[in-house]
């Protein structure tokens, strides 16, 4: 059908129809961040007027606040356990369950789950009871004769505990995966089996390879999620980030910066640096994406 320029009436009814969008992305997205980077340079309490301070809260970030240099260490080591293990759970379960079985949608649904109920305070208070020092974990343990420990309570395993929750909630990028494993051509794996090819073959040979594009969805999409984990951390530590900080994510320091101590000019500085180390970790798995996804065109 050839293009025809809109008509008056017909440009006036798209305005209208854009106007909530317009009014949305202005008012409660460009504004607002336009306002909080400039709020980044202030000293801000939410009560008085804020102070132009220009580079101090960032200056303060790099080289005189340890908390800060602890959340960004503890938040780096979330993410770079808990995405590649989620996914690589996602894609194992995907593979295990694409098989049309009797069965097969009961276990889909189970082991999709856990997302659907997300990063709430339900599952976050029910994480905590389940490792707590009296949680199923240490009944079960204690029943077989193991020592037993508070998990929740042990700056040596808190954080694990947070990271085997997001393993745990694999069931979004195992859909994903399971809608990418149905689009292999089947004339590719008839042809592998005649040719004697074995499963594990199948999978490290065409496979995985053919799902690359969809690993690497998964992998930015998990990273930025767990860039912005807050309420598991919040909830199991009763928002302080310990023991010792051991779970003091960067949006938890963030919200007790901004929240708690009212420095929000300090927390608004975290919050653009927590958008560029985003943006640096989206940009290298893009472009380290060219060495490893298979793309058929």
């Amino acid at each position: 059908m050839p293009w025809r320029r809109p008509s008056g009436g017909e440009g006036r009814s798209a305005f209208v129809f854009l106007l909530p969008w317009l009014i949305g992305i202005v008012f409660l997205t460009t504004l607002p961040m336009v306002g909080s980077f400039v709020l980044s340079f202030t000293n801000y309490d939410l009560l008085s007027t804020p102070h132009w301070v220009g580079l101090q809260n960032y200056e303060r970030m790099m080289f005189y606040d340890p908390r800060y240099i602890k959340s960004l260490e503890v938040t780096t080591t979330y993410v770079l356990v808990s995405v590649p293990l989620a996914v690589a759970v996602a894609l194992v379960i995907a593979v295990a369950l694409s098989k049309q079985t009797r069965s097969a949608n009961t276990f889909r649904s189970i082991f999709y789950l856990p997302s659907l109920l997300g990063g709430s305070v339900a599952i976050g208070v029910l994480w905590r009871q389940i490792f707590g020092s009296t949680g199923l974990v240490n009944m079960v343990l204690g029943g077989l004769g193991f020592q037993t420990t508070s998990w929740i309570g042990d700056p040596r395993y808190a954080l694990w505990t947070l990271i085997l929750l997001h393993v745990w909630q694999f069931g979004a990028p195992m859909v994903i995966f399971l809608a990418g494993v149905r689009q292999i051509p089947k004339d590719i794996v008839d042809a592998s089996v005649m040719d004697g090819a074995s499963p594990v073959q199948r999978f490290f040979r065409i496979t995985l390879p053919l799902l690359s594009p969809l690993i690497l969805f998964n992998l930015v999409m998990q990273t930025i999620t767990a860039f912005q984990a807050f309420v598991p951390a919040y909830v199991i530590s009763n928002g302080s980030g310990g023991p010792v900080d051991s779970t003091l994510f960067y949006t938890l320091y963030l919200y007790l910066e901004g929240f708690r101590n009212f420095h929000m000019g300090y927390a608004m500085a975290m919050a653009w640096v927590l958008l560029a180390i985003i943006a640096v970790f989206t940009a290298i798995s893009f472009y380290a994406s060219r060495f490893w996804v298979y793309y058929e065109s």
